[in-house]
């Protein structure tokens, strides 16, 4: 027991664990039961760590499957997306066709009104004008030829209201299937 407390005190070098039992039961038998519960309880930490060990070592390699199968997924799901996207292509290439189609249209119809217009205004001001020199009839002649000019600026103004109005609900189904 002196070479324990020596140890335990720091002076002597350290004994081994069986030394100090077999000294401290020689001196004291009624110590053994703690001793046995010792073992028990270091015997129990012992199983606990296994235990622990066991089931952090399983959990790691399942959350290592986990992300092996997520990296997995989200590649399939990818390609999935990818290919479920291209399913729409043929029918956006198609509206964005009749969109730049629709485009020309509205500016060559805008570009005829324009025109029309510009012509209507040099007509009006030769008809104002006395000094152009026409007859009656060629007066007559062009203002029946005003009238008709007045009427189709009118059409044109309504085929240019419908390709607005076209052009833009193409823009809106262009909206409505982008991914």
């Amino acid at each position: 027991m002196t070479a324990a407390l020596a140890w335990l005190a720091g002076c002597s070098p350290p004994a081994k664990r069986e030394d100090l039992i077999h000294e401290v039961l020689k001196e004291d038998q009624s110590f053994s039961p703690v001793l046995d519960k010792y073992r028990e309880v270091v015997n129990r930490i012992q199983t606990y760590q296994r235990e622990l060990a066991l089931k952090r070592s399983t959990i790691e390699h399942s959350i290592a499957q986990l992300r092996k199968d997520l990296a997995s997924t989200v590649a399939s799901v990818n390609q999935k997306t990818e290919e479920a996207k291209k399913r729409m292509d043929p029918d956006r290439a198609r509206i964005q066709l009749a969109l730049s189609m629709a485009n020309e249209q509205l500016r060559a119809t805008q570009l005829q009104r324009a025109s029309l217009g510009r012509s209507i205004a040099q007509l009006k001001k030769s008809l104002k004008s006395n000094e152009t020199g026409w007859s009656q009839q060629e007066r007559a002649r062009q203002e029946t030829q005003l009238g008709e000019m007045v009427s189709e600026t009118a059409r044109l103004d309504q085929e240019i209201a419908s390709m607005k109005e076209h052009v833009r609900l193409l823009k809106i189904k262009l909206l409505l299937i982008k991914l």
